[in-house]
């Protein structure tokens, strides 16, 4: 229940629905109060000397192409290799113009596979011909191999197929599937610690698809469990965790402080309060140290758009959600008294931050993006109110009918225009008019992923609250599906939306405009949605769903160093 406005005096009380949610699990205060000693000259200086050392490493010609393809696969895995980006790139693109690997036997499958998946990871055009001899021997029977470790490498190799990649995903990837399946069920070795890890961690989602920070934080732990450890790589990763953790605290701070400033979840006390956890999609999208300025804009737009979205999902009646969408495409703040009070606060922040965004970015980049970012939110606000008009009139959209609005209505398009503008040193018009015309392929991958990896994670809570089907429910209403096959369906449309990604990566390097950062972001987005529903709804419910633990492991508490 809720007091009325003055617009609609007339009536005593309206009927609110809840979404049950939880305040937030963090404490501002607490928050703040963290301190790390990894801020200090001594740590830094300490980490740069182990840097020199990973440097020398990548330098010293290696005696197999092996090693050298193994060691670019620790840096990336962990969370180092933006040290030496241009380093790691050169040596890929002398592998790429000299060495054509052809998988003759059994003991040439973790060189073809790592080379494979590292070159497409960095966008080079890699056949995946170059395993025809292994898919030979798959298909006739006649593969052996017990080195679990190729197997695992090629199964994730798998994960970088495009939709022509049939070989990849038909032949391949069930086959490396069920020879890691048949290690983790007999194997007994407790010797083999580190290679049992990593057989059961690629079976829960392949390391294509994870949330690159979380993951990190992973193989750091797993890593010292292998047979051959570098010390001092195991020592550069660790200090170098830490050191990044400090600027992802600082930023942290900034983005917490400035919720409580903006007085929402006070003023709105329905809406998710859930700073931290929109702060920890940043760090997802994008976790370097120079980025911080990003990642704090990037959070400023989540929270506005969790905000938004529990006005629309829980909260107003279609005639306030029409009258807000109205007033967020005309942008115009002298028209603030048409909207319900409760609505006001929200679209005045709305306003001054898109606007001050936009000033930022006219100052030092002298593009006006205003217009395209103002569209963005209009374009969402829409996409928000199609759903309220579903679930207000009980209708049920197909699949199809479902995803052309959903795509867009779960936010991604919008957030990727501002990062793409914060994010990039020069401007195109070109590429501002193709995304904000929704024209650009990655964006709706990455939206698509994000979409179906909320449905997966949320649509059980949501439909309990009340409201429109999801994804699920869509296919199982159109078809008659049980749930399990629902599930099964969305799961499989998730793989043939990453297929269409890669794609869209290989083709950036050599023929898009778009930076290639930005693709980079698009998929990260799309991995980190699959980390935050992974367990169930991580931003609405997060102490459910492990993101409180992942929040600790990553930005609060520091790897022990030895």
């Amino acid at each position: 229940m809720t007091k009325t406005t003055p617009d609609d005096a007339h009536v005593d009380v309206l009927c609110r629905r809840s979404g049950n949610y939880q305040p937030s699990p963090w404490n501002h205060h607490c928050l703040l109060s963290i301190d790390s000693k990894y801020a200090k000259e001594d740590k830094v200086i300490t980490r740069d000397l182990l840097k020199n050392k990973v440097k020398k490493m990548l330098d010293v010609e290696k005696e197999s192409c092996l090693e050298q393809l193994e060691l670019i696969d620790d840096l990336q895995k962990l969370g180092v290799s933006y040290h030496f980006e241009l380093k790691i790139n050169n040596i890929l693109m002398d592998f790429h113009q000299k060495i054509v690997w052809e998988c003759n036997n059994e003991d040439d499958i973790q060189i073809t596979a790592l080379e494979f998946r590292l070159l497409r990871q960095h966008g080079f055009n890699v056949s995946e011909d170059i395993f025809d001899v292994t898919i030979d021997k798959i298909k006739g029977n006649t593969f052996k191999s017990d080195d679990v470790k190729s197997i695992i490498t090629l199964y994730e190799a798998s994960y970088l197929s495009t939709k022509s990649d049939t070989k990849l995903r038909e032949v391949i990837r069930p086959f490396a599937l069920q020879q890691i399946r048949k290690f983790v069920e007999s194997h007994h070795d407790y010797d083999d610690t580190y290679n049992t890890e990593m057989a059961i961690h690629a079976l829960e989602m392949p390391y294509h698809w994870r949330m690159r920070r979380l993951e990190t934080r992973w193989y750091i732990d797993a890593y010292e469990k292998k047979r051959d450890m570098n010390v001092v790589l195991i020592d550069f990763a660790k200090i170098d965790f830490n050191i990044l953790q400090t600027s992802h605290q600082e930023d942290l701070k900034y983005v917490s402080s400035w919720w409580k400033e903006t007085c929402l979840s006070k003023q709105l006390p329905f809406v998710r309060d859930r700073i931290v956890e929109n702060y920890f999609w940043t760090v997802g999208l994008i976790c370097e140290p120079q980025f911080g300025y990003i990642r704090r804009i990037m959070t400023i737009i989540n929270a506005l758009v969790t905000t938004i979205d529990d006005i629309y999902d829980i909260y107003g009646t279609l005639e306030e959600l029409e009258l807000f969408t109205a007033m967020v495409e005309k942008w115009d703040v002298n028209r603030l008294d048409d909207l319900p009070e409760y609505m006001r606060l929200c679209f005045l922040i709305l306003f001054n931050e898109i606007n001050s965004i936009g000033c930022d970015i006219l100052k030092h980049k002298n593009i006006d993006v205003i217009p395209f970012l103002k569209k963005s939110w209009a374009d969402l606000c829409n996409t928000y109110l199609v759903e309220a008009k579903w679930y207000k009139r009980g209708y049920k959209p197909g699949v199809e009918e479902y995803m052309q609005n959903a795509w867009i209505s779960i936010s991604a398009p919008t957030m990727l225009i501002h990062f793409y503008c914060i994010f990039s040193d020069q401007i195109s018009i070109q590429i501002l008019e193709s995304l904000s015309q929704h024209r650009q392929n990655v964006v709706r991958c990455s939206a698509t992923v994000l979409r179906l990896a909320n449905d997966l994670g949320t649509s059980q809570e949501e439909l309990a609250r009340g409201d429109v089907l999801k994804s699920v429910q869509c296919y199982m209403h159109e078809t008659g599906a049980s749930e399990e096959k629902a599930r099964a369906h969305v799961h499989q449309l998730i793989s043939e939306t990453w297929d269409e990604m890669n794609y869209e990566a290989k083709t950036a390097r050599s023929s898009s405009l778009l930076p290639r950062g930005f693709v980079e972001a698009a998929m990260n987005l799309a991995r980190m949605s699959q980390c935050m529903y992974q367990f169930g709804d991580g931003h609405g419910f997060p102490d459910k769903a492990k993101t409180v633990d992942r929040v600790m492991a990553l930005l609060v508490n520091p790897i022990p160093l030895d």
